[in-house]
């Protein structure tokens, strides 16, 4: 099964970080150290963070959907990035997400279950087009 552990930060925590000198090499070996770990167990798919620049947030409540600056406007978490992993369960996920490396006050990661094709009904047109597209591509 696939997981999805996403790195979230409060303002005040990133406002927090600001007061240190933030040292690029040491982060770059704590998570290096952590990321070859999942490497080595076979369960990292993906991982990437975020820019630390604002994005824009596109708002779909309306008929005409509303971008504004963002990220998250009112929210007081930030997505800063995420690992996705192949584990057996969500208590397996559960383990990683306590071993990673970047902590602190207002630091959260929530887990999500990724779904699969296989949880949609087969027999439809759109799902039959992801699958030979994800077949095409290799990523099935």
């Amino acid at each position: 099964m696939k997981y999805m552990l996403i790195m979230r930060s409060t303002d005040d925590s990133w406002a927090d970080g600001g007061e240190e000198e933030f040292d690029l090499d040491a982060m770059l070996e704590t998570v290096g150290r952590f990321n070859e770990e999942l490497i080595n167990a076979g369960v990292l798919l993906a991982a990437e963070g975020l820019a630390m620049e604002p994005g824009v947030v596109v708002d779909h409540s309306a008929e005409t959907p509303v971008v504004t600056d963002g990220p998250y406007g009112e929210t007081k978490e930030l997505f800063g990035g995420f690992y996705l992993l192949d584990v057996a369960s969500q208590e397996e996920a559960v383990e990683w997400a306590k071993r990673l490396p970047m902590t602190g006050a207002g630091v959260k990661t929530e887990i999500r279950r990724v779904t699969t094709l296989d949880e949609f009904p087969a027999d439809n047109e759109w799902i039959q087009k992801e699958k030979a597209w994800r077949e095409s591509t290799g990523n099935l």
